[in-house]
């Protein structure tokens, strides 16, 4: 059985990664109120499931991709039952194809692994060149919904925090 804690509105005891303890610091001094629950590792798609049973939204699917020679990255939050269409995806940005960024430049780059891909290391400063794409329906609902860094604990947050509290000044490209 997965497993999902109850609902809780205070930051973790201890603090998995530098990414992890930053989300909610950020949180802290933005005043954005949140919602967490703790998990056992939340890789896979039906296990995404079982935390939208517990939080009442669904997890945004968050995807790290880059151009062939590795100099371009790009954040990608879109649904959780939307299918990736590279074609799609670049076109609507007018870029040449994309595909998945590999393991080390994730962690290099937004301070996560594999499992744990969330727009939050937005925040970081090795983050700033990476581009920020979210799918127009996330931006436009209530809530959102994602790791804080890592694969075992979710945050549920008002869009409109994150748009314009969390990444403001941030540049966003809604697609």
């Amino acid at each position: 059985m997965f497993k999902v804690s109850d609902m809780m509105t205070t930051p973790p005891l201890e603090y998995a990664t530098g990414l992890q303890e930053k989300v909610y610091e950020t949180f802290r001094d933005l005043e954005i109120p949140f919602g967490r629950v703790d998990t056992d590792p939340g890789i896979t798609m039906e296990d995404c499931q079982h935390i939208d049973a517990k939080i009442g939204v669904h997890i945004v699917k968050t995807l790290f991709l880059c151009n062939r020679q590795q100099t371009e990255f790009y954040l990608y939050v879109t649904t959780d039952d939307k299918p990736f269409i590279t074609r799609e995806f670049c076109g609507a940005l007018g870029i040449p194809r994309v595909s998945f960024a590999p393991a080390d430049k994730l962690w290099e780059l937004t301070g996560v692994e594999v499992g744990a891909t969330t727009i939050l290391s937005a925040i970081l400063p090795q983050a700033t060149g990476v581009h920020l794409v979210m799918d127009r329906t996330v931006a436009e609902s209530e809530w959102f919904a994602c790791t804080d860094g890592t694969a075992t604990c979710f945050v549920k947050i008002r869009t409109k925090d994150l748009l314009e509290k969390y990444l403001s000044g941030k540049s966003l490209t809604l697609i």
